[in-house]
């Protein structure tokens, strides 16, 4: 699990303990617990603990599902993000970047972000550092790794890469055919 906390600890930095003790509100115990991390088979899941005690009683065979599945680790032992764990991210998100409208859509189909394309941007990024994308209205539209600071970005010509892109809302919509 080092790998999960290291690859959500890129994208919120120390809003890391707000996700790890935020309080459950789902479940029908008056008193749900905390939010977990479970690991089932590859996948990562983000789950209340009360319904993870009543998934005990499915067999480990029979169960597809449980929660919010943030990630999985690959082949190799490399641990992914997937666009689920998008609204996890956005809430405790350190970087921010926001996108003019008129590059959203080059961003949603699978493109990095270009500095002509940035509406605003988080001070202090450094190059490397996980950010979460919105829209100029707020709605969280995918995640990647920056290209480069916030100081170099505005020296950059508007055709650089300011954000690679790692993940994005319109991967439902790409890789219907798979699902």
């Amino acid at each position: 699990m080092g790998e999960v906390f290291k690859k959500l600890m890129l994208f919120t930095g120390n809003n890391l303990k707000n996700i790890i003790e935020s309080p459950s509100h789902e479940g029908p115990d008056p008193n749900p617990g905390r939010y977990c991390f479970r690991l089932h088979k590859n996948k990562v899941f983000y789950i209340s603990e009360s319904i993870v005690k009543r998934a005990t009683n499915i067999g480990r065979k029979n169960l597809v599902s449980l929660g919010t599945c943030i990630g999985k680790f690959t082949h190799r032992g490399d641990f992914r993000l997937t666009t689920q764990s998008l609204n996890l991210l956005a809430a405790n998100a350190k970087n921010k970047v926001w996108l003019k409208p008129t590059s959203e859509m080059s961003f949603l189909y699978g493109n990095h972000v270009l500095k002509g394309g940035l509406g605003k941007i988080t001070d202090s990024i450094n190059q490397n550092d996980g950010v979460v994308v919105f829209s100029m209205s707020d709605v969280p539209l995918g995640f990647g790794t920056a290209a480069r600071s916030t100081q170099d970005c505005r020296k950059c010509d508007p055709n650089g890469i300011v954000v690679h892109h790692y993940s994005d809302i319109g991967e439902y919509l790409r890789d219907e055919d798979d699902l």
